[in-house]
């Protein structure tokens, strides 16, 4: 499976990794614990990488410092794809791996037992952008996921809007495929620039 690597990521293989647990407040006030994928291009809690880049790869942008209107902060993650279909493979998509390019071939990932969802939030440049599904774990190999799951397919808004995957029964031993999403040329011909911010596990 073709592989990119767009951002590096300080990791020494080894044992599973325990998820370092930070906390955010809800809209009502209430404190949550939250293992953060990605809230801004510095965050020192950010985890995953998105080097596993699937299907018509070279047909993919990624800029991971976007300053197109973020939801919070100063940064986003955009995502440009153009459907000229460099790979020929009528598709694109996007892993978050842990460690980077990690495909199963290496020891890694994170125990996220105890989470119930995963929480991001996501808009295209112009609306009408169908994303086929995001998506936890699935990474196969030696050293495969515990578990998977996914939402979609969902078509995108103008504005911003915060989705869920829900993980509740599912075994988050080992989850090195963090993050996930892929599309479809059929469904885009024209292509699209998908914008995410503040992906997040949440108990």
């Amino acid at each position: 499976m073709p592989v990119f690597a767009q951002v590096a990521e300080d990791f020494e293989p080894g044992e599973v990794a325990v998820a370092e647990v930070s906390s955010t407040v809800t809209a009502e006030g209430n404190q949550v614990e939250v293992f953060n994928v990605f809230t801004e291009k510095w965050a020192e809690d950010n985890h995953y990488c998105p080097s596993g880049w699937m299907g018509d790869y070279g047909d993919i942008q990624l800029d991971d410092n976007s300053r197109d209107n973020p939801h919070s902060g100063t940064s986003c993650l955009k995502i440009t794809y153009n459907a000229k279909g460099a790979q020929n493979a009528g598709w694109m998509g996007i892993f978050w791996q842990n460690p980077p390019n990690n495909w199963g071939d290496q020891m890694g990932g994170y125990d996220l037992t105890g989470y119930n969802k995963v929480t991001f939030w996501a808009r295209g440049q112009e609306g009408g952008e169908i994303i086929s599904e995001f998506k936890v774990g699935g990474i196969n190999g030696m050293y495969f996921d515990s578990d998977s799951t996914s939402i979609g397919p969902i078509t995108l808004t103008k504005d911003w809007k915060q989705y869920e995957i829900p993980l509740k029964g599912l075994d988050l031993s080992y989850i090195s495929g963090g993050f996930c999403f892929s599309a479809k040329a059929s469904d885009n011909p024209q292509g699209f620039t998908l914008y995410l911010d503040d992906i997040k596990y949440e108990k």
